[in-house]
């Protein structure tokens, strides 16, 4: 993932409502979101490189995704790959807090990456530039390539989005959310990060919904966890060009 807009225990009727886009290299062999054959407790994505997922949520309500933190370096030899910091919490036996205690420890063995870790419970939050683990505050909240809570044009921009969404009165949709993660405006030069890359693509990764031959927005997600239990898992996959390929949708009770 490298855009991620949540709001945590912030609406009367969700426990989360999550929309995020996964921004990768279409040459990176993936599968699209489906409950695992090996683990069918979980519902996801898979990276077929590393065997990890960007982003998913188990039937016991347990959800994690990540995003990559840019600098302009390159990987490490010999860091892990960081969605099997996600893959791991779905799979393992283990409550949030203590999983993402548990990373926070291990940072230094993968690249740069953000990290979230939820439960029934709670949602915890590592980034390897801290180095260590917090607790998510209720609220709304965006996460990029940079640490939570970070004011990227596209941040705020969803912020802003999804804070008018929850704050009205109309019924909060996966259309509505899908259409907060398709915008597509690049951000003016002056509110640009500089994170190490060149300016072309320090431009072009400004958009929400990033549209490039090579590397772009492969996937928006939407997660809905209802206070009621009822889980909503949404997801559309597009190609090089931007257009839609598939879109699936999910939905189940969280199991006790």
């Amino acid at each position: 993932m490298c855009l991620i807009l949540f709001a945590h225990q912030a609406h009367p009727d969700f426990a989360l409502v999550l929309a995020a886009n996964r921004d990768e290299f279409f040459a990176r062999p993936t599968t699209a979101a489906d409950y695992w054959e090996d683990a069918p407790e979980v519902l996801g994505g898979r990276d077929l490189e590393k065997g990890g997922t960007w982003m998913g949520v188990t039937r016991d309500g347990r959800w994690s995704a990540v995003t990559n933190y840019r600098d302009g370096t390159r990987p490490e030899a010999g860091t892990r790959s960081r969605g099997q910091m996600v893959a791991r919490f779905l799979t393992e036996n283990a409550d949030a807090r203590s999983y993402a205690e548990s990373i926070a420890r291990s940072a230094s063995a993968y690249h740069g990456f953000n990290l979230l870790a939820g439960d029934a419970s709670d949602l915890y939050y590592v980034s390897h530039a801290e180095g260590k683990s917090r607790r998510v505050e209720p609220g709304v909240h965006g996460l990029s390539n940079d640490r939570l809570d970070t004011p990227w044009p596209k941040v705020e921009r969803g912020r802003r989005r999804l804070q008018s969404m929850l704050s009205g009165d109309a019924e909060v949709t996966e259309e509505d959310l899908l259409a907060v993660l398709a915008d597509r405006d690049l951000a003016q030069d002056h509110l640009l990060p500089q994170t190490g890359i060149p300016y072309d693509w320090e431009k072009r990764l400004s958009a929400s919904f990033i549209v490039s031959p090579a590397y772009g927005t492969r996937a928006s997600s939407v997660l809905l966890i209802g206070m009621n239990g009822e889980v909503r898992f949404r997801e559309r996959s597009f190609d090089e060009n931007g257009e839609l390929l598939e879109d699936r949708m999910f939905r189940f009770t969280i199991s006790a």
